[in-house]
């Protein structure tokens, strides 16, 4: 999982430079070069709680970063919504190698954290209870 929560951070972080605004950009609309930096840095955040805290809350945080990322590349894959409020337009029809690597890590960190949210601490509740039962 954290391995998939990085590679969505590398690629998130080197692409940032290019989805910066061009000159016709409305003043009211968020960088997209801020929304990947900022895509990048939750996910490297995320895996590092995982990998340090394995815990529900940090399984649920990393679940949110990877599926939501997941996600939106799908759905600005197929549909070109324009800008959406503050959000600029993400529409990119094209799919290539670093895509495909990060939609890959994003979806397997997406799962990864889904079975960890609802396993963590099993281990320990069910030796708790066999010791209290005895």
């Amino acid at each position: 999982m954290a391995a998939g929560l990085a590679a969505d951070a590398v690629v998130h972080w080197r692409f940032a430079p290019d989805m910066a605004p061009g000159p016709n950009t409305p003043s009211d609309v968020i960088p997209g070069d801020d929304l990947f930096r900022g895509q990048a840095i939750a996910a490297a955040v995320a895996a590092l709680l995982v990998l340090f805290w394995a815990r529900r809350w940090t399984y649920a945080i990393a679940l949110v970063v990877a599926a939501s990322a997941a996600g939106a590349v799908l759905l600005y894959y197929f549909v070109d919504f324009g800008q959406l409020g503050p959000i600029p337009r993400m529409y990119d029809p094209q799919w290539y190698a670093d895509k495909t690597i990060s939609f890959a890590g994003e979806a397997v960190a997406a799962l990864a954290a889904l079975i960890g949210f609802f396993t963590v601490g099993r281990k320990e509740k069910a030796e708790s209870y066999s010791s209290a039962v005895r």
